[in-house]
């Protein structure tokens, strides 16, 4: 019947609509679509509400958003009946019954209007104030009142009552920057709308009449006020007896309100880049990327791979990561506490052995939101941190020597190529446990030579190593000289071989899921298998003489296991500290942006006990 009657009172009024398009409006052409293009417009399937995605840490807590204005989305099932019929009561008693207006509250609006020269009254039900919130606008003309009622037919057509009812709560505006009803109540309460009591959700609820005079900050009493003619009301419709009303209104009302959460900027930034390239992986974008011919392909791929990232993010999304952030606080603490120097930087990677897991990271000394991020973007150098990965590691998987076979140690030219030991020392013939102890050069290049540089580097190209390429294949990378280098993520992510052999590549995200719990989003990386068990064992136990005994020690920590690999590029412009604990494997880097001599600081070990303090 009240579709039927709907359909009636959209006939009468039809006439008059274009009535007045023809004679007062000059918005003719772009309402002359109306009737084709309504059916199109008002769809569930594309409604889409601008949401704020969140960051949450290995315990499940939010540690950052994403996207202003501040808005997060509930769903029906976890709305509470109670707000609803606060809503219902006082805004649309007739929500129920009617086809998404109210033809009598229109006639009476109607009438009262003649009385002024504009627009006082305008009668308007949840599903026309949910059409205007989505679709119009809040002008208040003739013009756009009844194409209103186009629009909130039209959704009552494609939506459920509860379906109207549950954007129209999170849609509204609640003041301060805050839309939606579950938002509002993170925001004055720091709770989830289903722990509100009802004093609480009354009041919530008597915001959206009036934002900027029922605004709970600046007029309090107004607020509370209307909450109890709102409580009047639902007792009056036989929602609330006398006694629960009084309980209600007696019940203090108790603001917290909540200050936008944006901790641990240095992984939030990392996340979101990560973000991008998991999306870039997982729908294809990764693909079209690598096998794009131009540079306009590409540059036409990124752009829409962008706007996908910046829809997603908009969509309400929640980022599930592996923070620690005692880890995350640690790391920035004993990053700024050792780099006393000016313009010298650092970064700082630290990743759970277990499950690969990137901790914590650091994108440099006093890192501010979405500056340079060194700690991914920053190429440089490895110096003689490389050496276990591309050297002593293959060789030994190659040819399974004693750690305690000799190897010469002095002068040494391959052809024009002539490397040289750290200061000229040459001490003749050394184990190869002394030789990666105290990082001596020849040796790993004679070891590159002996193993071949073409396998030595079929074994590094099965890490995530990007700016890696065949100008670098020579015996010079045999100690860290690169054409580009890599960044200390990419350095750390490598170590973690040595682990357990395997290698799985570090990440950031666990998983990404939709305002309903379900996943969007997930790595799907493998553990291939790089080291054999002996290999590992073998570089182990150097790393450990390293760091007992060698260039490692003043970066020692008293753990069940510790071992650490150095490095430090030519004219002292990169110093480097690998290492790991049964629990973690951290990367620490320090340098000028731009590459300087920091020899003045050798002795001082900013990367050692920076390394040092994270794994104490």
């Amino acid at each position: 019947m009240k579709n039927i009657s709907g359909y009636i009172i959209l006939a009468l009024l039809i006439p008059l609509f274009f009535y007045i398009l023809f004679s007062t409006s000059s918005e003719f052409e772009k309402v002359e679509a109306l009737h084709s293009g309504l059916e199109e417009a008002v769809n569930v399937d594309n409604i889409a509400l601008d949401k704020t995605s969140l960051l949450l840490d290995q315990n499940g807590n939010v540690f950052s958003e994403v996207n202003r204005p501040f808005r997060l989305y509930v769903h029906d099932e976890n709305i509470p009946q109670f707000v609803k019929d606060v809503i219902v009561m006082s805004e649309d008693q007739h929500f129920y019954d009617h086809v998404g207006f109210d033809a009598g509250a229109i006639m009476r609006a109607l009438v009262k209007n003649l009385v002024f020269t504009h627009i006082q009254q305008g009668g308007s039900t949840i599903t026309q104030q949910l059409a205007r919130n989505l679709y119009l606008g809040q002008e208040k003309t003739y013009n756009r009142k009844l194409t209103e009622l186009f629009y909130a037919f039209e959704i009552e057509q494609n939506l459920s009552k509860d379906e109207v009812l549950e954007l129209y709560l999170n849609v509204i505006y609640f003041s301060n920057g805050v839309y939606g009803i579950d938002t509002a109540s993170q925001y004055y309460f720091q709770k989830n709308v289903g722990d509100l009591n009802k004093a609480e959700l009354a009041f919530l609820a008597s915001i959206p009449n009036n934002p900027r005079k029922y605004d709970p900050i600046d007029h309090f009493d107004e607020t509370k006020i209307r909450q109890e003619r709102l409580l009047d009301i639902l007792q009056q419709n036989g929602k609330l007896t006398e006694e629960e009303a009084l309980e209600i209104k007696k019940t203090p009302i108790n603001l917290n309100l909540r200050q936008r959460i944006d901790s641990y900027p240095d992984y939030a930034v990392y996340v979101e880049n990560e973000l991008e390239e998991l999306i870039a992986v997982q729908e294809g974008y990764k693909l079209q990327l690598e096998t794009a011919t131009t540079p306009e392909e590409k540059e036409a791929i990124v752009q829409t791979l962008q706007e996908r990232v910046a829809d997603v993010l908009k969509s309400g999304i929640k980022i599930h990561t592996g923070l620690n952030p005692a880890m995350q606080q640690k790391t920035v603490n004993a990053l700024n506490k050792n780099l006393p120097y000016q313009d010298i930087q650092a970064a700082t990677v630290t990743i759970d052995n277990a499950t690969r897991r990137i901790v914590a990271i650091s994108g440099g000394k006093d890192y501010q939101k979405y500056n340079f991020h060194r700690a991914y973007q920053a190429i440089r150098q490895p110096g003689s941190t490389i050496k276990p990965i591309l050297v002593y590691a293959p060789y030994i998987e190659t040819y399974q020597p004693s750690i305690y076979e000799t190897v010469n140690a002095n002068h040494y030219c391959i052809g024009n190529y002539c490397p040289q030991n750290y200061g000229g020392y040459q001490p003749g013939n050394v184990t190869m446990n002394e030789a990666f102890k105290e990082s001596y050069n020849i040796p790993a290049v004679r070891y590159l030579e002996k193993l071949g540089v073409t396998p030595a580097f079929t074994f590094l190209n099965e890490f995530s190593f990007s700016r890696v390429t065949e100008n670098d294949h020579n015996y010079a990378a045999a100690v860290g000289g690169f054409t580009y280098g890599m960044s200390p993520l990419e350095l750390t992510d490598a170590f973690t071989s040595f682990v357990d052999g395997t290698y799985t590549p570090a990440r950031a995200i666990v998983k990404v899921t939709d305002g309903k719990g379900n996943t969007l989003y997930d790595w799907k990386d493998q553990p291939k298998t790089i080291w054999s068990g002996s290999t590992v064992e073998k570089i182990r136990a150097m790393m450990n003489a390293t760091a007992r005994n060698g260039t490692g020690a003043p970066a020692y920590v008293n753990t069940p296991y510790v071992g650490i690999k150095t490095g430090t590029t030519n004219e002292y412009s990169d110093y480097w500290v690998m290492g790991l604990t049964n629990t973690y494997t951290t990367g620490v880097w320090v340098g000028y942006d731009i590459p300087q001599n920091m020899k003045s600081i050798e002795q001082n070990r900013p990367s050692h006990l920076i390394w040092r303090d994270i794994m104490k």
